[in-house]
């Protein structure tokens, strides 16, 4: 059947991450399925970019489909927005090759983790946010991030539970930058582990709030061990916000994200 990608941007805080659970319990890929299906009148499977947790956010999720039903991209667009919850949104719906594949086919992909750092917690985007009252040096956080970059064994930032075969991944980029009270940590990499963008945050947080010196980021990932870690933070602040992959698909490059940062993003 002919392939189609999407992107899906969601709010996730009142789901349980992104893959389908056989609990019932409510999931953006079921949510997602759910609307395609009915737009092409018959089920509909997707394969995802990379799944997110519990609490974490999509701003450009990829995912692709096959569907023998024949509608234009504004059809399925707007057609699958019609049928989601209002936390749930398609970007673009459009054609691919047969070879295209949403996981296989990335290059890399990007997170940004925004944090309100000011003594006052927040009213507004109590989960858009991970709030941090105590004062922060960017500066030695960005310093930190530094020592994580290229292709290491990245086992003392996954999770205990990690189900991947090997801790072996490529962090191309990690910037840690300011804008008002917001702190941004923005990391791109090949591929990611289970809870890595929020162990990272968690012992950047550590070195920002003055207990820990930078270096310490490069000795708990030279120890290979969880437990010589910092906390894992939150996931409310965490944003899933880009994938890439080669020109040859010709899929729309992604917008700023997330909007309430996007004018102080460096790109």
């Amino acid at each position: 059947m002919p392939r189609l990608a999407a992107s899906v941007q969601y709010d996730g805080s009142r789901y349980h991450g992104w893959q389908s659970l056989k609990s019932g319990l409510p999931s953006v890929q079921a949510a997602v399925e759910k609307a395609l299906s009915k737009v092409a009148n018959h089920p509909v499977s997707v394969v995802c970019a990379g799944r997110t947790d519990a609490g974490v956010h999509g701003c450009n999720q990829v995912i692709h489909f096959d569907t023998d039903a024949v509608r234009s991209g504004y059809g399925w667009t707007f057609g699958g927005n019609t049928n989601l919850p209002d936390d749930i949104s398609f970007n673009w719906v459009r054609p691919v090759s047969d070879d295209f594949h949403a996981r296989y086919s990335a290059k890399w992909r990007r997170y940004r983790y925004v944090i309100l750092n000011r003594p006052v917690r927040p009213a507004h985007l109590p989960r858009g946010v991970t709030f941090y009252y105590r004062p922060l040096d960017v500066e030695l956080m960005n310093i930190a991030g530094q020592y994580l970059i290229g292709e290491h064994d990245f086992d003392s930032y996954r999770a205990v539970q990690c189900q991947a075969k090997h801790a072996v991944r490529e962090i191309q980029h990690l910037n840690v930058y300011r804008h008002g009270d917001m702190v941004v940590i923005d990391v791109r990499a090949n591929a990611f582990l289970h809870h890595m963008v929020r162990n990272i945050t968690g012992v950047l947080l550590e070195v920002g709030a003055g207990r820990k010196a930078p270096i310490w980021a490069r000795e708990v990932l030279d120890a290979r061990k969880r437990s010589e870690g910092g906390a894992t933070a939150k996931p409310y602040g965490l944003y899933f916000v880009d994938v890439g992959y080669p020109d040859e698909f010709g899929l729309p490059k992604s917008e700023p994200n997330p909007f309430f940062v996007a004018s102080a993003l460096p790109w």
